[in-house]
């Protein structure tokens, strides 16, 4: 599996703060079952000021301490940028750092309850630079959880969505559980992601998350990522699917309460 969102570098957000601790969360994602991962801290005005120099800087010392410490996970740049009216403009002056660093795909997050009214306008300024907007988890937005008819025109008009593991699964509540499914059902997800801050319940829902997407999982947790950290096009369908309401097996649960602290 690849993971195009989740906070791994240390000490730019609010996940790990120093190395050890980048360390331990890159050998849980690789005990998770993800063979790369988008490291994408967040970007927050007056909160998170992190440069893309940061970024790539940050980047290259993990993939260094990764090599040394002989851990197999690939790490490629990225960043969550808040979305801010703003954000055009920075992107075409080259002052943000795409999914990979490929300059096609861009990750963005809303505020947790209300859809800003700039919000259309901003995504649609993003894709006229040729990058492809990517929703971080509108589930956990509540104006979008309520009302999918609105993210269903942002889709229409080439917006990408990721949705959160841990919401397909419960752990952020049922609001954001439904409205992911409903978005699985009406076909308006791409990828689906950990988001995960550290070691923990985050990274042990993918697997719970994939046993419940069934057959649409590997185009969500493997083709579709592969294709954002090359800078290709989405090659998967996004037809409807159901998500399936079974546990993960029982051996998964075990080996992962094992190995995986809850955080």
């Amino acid at each position: 599996m690849i993971d195009i969102h989740t906070h791994i570098l240390p000490g730019l957000d609010d996940g790990p703060e120093t190395l050890e601790e980048s360390l331990e969360m890159a050998e849980a994602c690789v005990s998770a079952g993800f063979t790369a991962v988008v490291a994408t801290p967040h970007v927050i005005p007056g909160v998170f000021e992190n440069s893309s120099q940061e970024i790539l800087e940050s980047v290259r010392a993990l993939r260094k301490a990764l090599e040394a410490e002989k851990i197999p996970l690939e790490v490629y740049p990225g960043a969550e940028y808040h979305i801010t009216p703003d954000l055009p403009q920075d992107l075409a002056a080259g002052k943000l750092v795409t999914l990979g660093n490929t300059g096609k795909y861009l990750l963005v997050e809303l505020p947790v309850q209300e859809l800003p009214p700039y919000t259309e306008q901003v995504l649609f300024q993003i894709l006229l630079n040729g990058v492809t907007p990517v929703l971080a988890h509108p589930e956990r937005n509540e104006y979008l959880a309520t009302h999918p008819q609105a993210l269903a025109e942002l889709v229409r008009k080439g917006v990408l969505v990721q949705v959160t593991a841990g919401c397909l699964t419960g752990l952020f509540g049922s609001l954001p559980k439904k409205a992911a499914q409903r978005y699985l059902k009406e076909g308006m997800v791409h990828f689906v992601a950990t988001d995960a801050h550290g070691p923990g319940r985050r990274l042990e829902a993918a697997a719970r998350a994939a046993a419940l997407l069934g057959r649409i999982a590997d185009d969500l947790l493997h083709t579709a990522p592969s294709a954002v950290i090359k800078g290709q096009k989405l090659t998967i369908a996004t037809t409807g699917s159901e998500c399936e309401e079974r546990p993960a097996p029982k051996i998964w649960d075990r080996f992962l309460r094992r190995i995986l602290p809850s955080r």
